[in-house]
């Protein structure tokens, strides 16, 4: 064969080992699928991604339908002009607390936290499974969430940074989120209903109108318990902030306000476990 035929000297040998790869390169495409449509690369591309407007559309009037009971009970309007969430870590639970324009804070409703990682103690690194405990703000709505739909707290604030620089701390961990599913490393996992009412509430309150308390223990029933893990010095300013801010909410409310039997929520169903970190 001559030397500039369409097949050069040892082509032929390639062209015949060719073959022999490719189930490894299709187990590479396919491995490259899968990681591009967890990432949420491949919606983006494809126009798959929602806006918050488009989840309100489609999770708006069944949250709304939920949450009306509620408000009709504590003599609030919807949507309410100021917004309190409250995670306690000990008693695994959120709570909702809601104001009208100049009224006093109102107990709404309490939501159990169905996934939760680490201790009792503040988050101070990346990777340490830990929910972060202090006075923070909803950062952001995603309606792209891994885990359903997601409210993105503001971790680390100005105080977190300011304890790690103290501490010689540099990595202290991000994106902290609300989220549904049931599933969480350092963030809390709600459940998807749960998770559509507070992503509706949050959407139509206005994230600038809407402070989240993470505390230990709900320091309005109880202190901390004897066999809680060894603290930062600095807990106990932080914890104290994080007291006056419960005491300004109001009494402790665990079991929530009693609604009309007409109106009890039927049980949220069940979750199912993501696979996605």
């Amino acid at each position: 064969m001559p030397r500039d035929s369409a097949h050069p000297v040892g082509a032929t040998g390639a062209m015949l080992k060719f073959p022999s790869a490719l189930p490894w390169l299709l187990v590479l495409a396919v491995a490259a699928g899968v990681w591009l449509g967890r990432a949420g690369v491949l919606p983006r591309l494809f126009g798959g991604r929602k806006t918050i407007r488009d989840r309100l559309a489609q999770y708006g009037g069944g949250a709304r339908a939920r949450l009306a009971p509620y408000f009709a009970v504590a003599n609030l309007p919807y949507p309410p002009r100021r917004l309190a969430l409250v995670g306690l870590k000990a008693e695994r639970q959120l709570q909702v607390w809601a104001a009208a324009a100049n009224g006093p804070w109102v107990h709404l409703r309490d939501y159990p936290i169905r996934g939760m990682s680490g201790t009792l103690g503040p988050k101070l690194r990346e990777g340490d499974r830990q929910v972060p405990e202090g006075l923070y703000r909803v950062e952001s709505l995603n309606p792209n969430s891994r885990y359903h739909l997601a409210l993105r707290v503001n971790y680390p604030n100005d105080h977190d940074r300011r304890r790690g620089r103290e501490d010689g701390r540099t990595a202290l961990g991000s994106d902290i989120m609300i989220h549904g599913n049931t599933c969480s490393i350092g963030c809390l996992a709600m459940g998807n209903e749960a998770a559509e009412d507070l992503f509706v509430l949050a959407a139509e309150t206005g994230v600038e109108n809407i402070a989240v308390i993470l505390s230990p223990v709900d320091f309005r029933a109880r202190d901390l318990p004897a066999d809680t893990p060894l603290l930062p010095p600095w807990a106990g300013e932080l914890y104290a902030a994080i007291r006056q801010e419960l005491h300004a909410l109001g009494g402790a409310a665990l079991n929530g306000p009693s609604l009309p039997p007409t109106h009890t929520p039927p049980p949220a169903p069940a979750a199912t476990k993501s696979s996605a970190p």
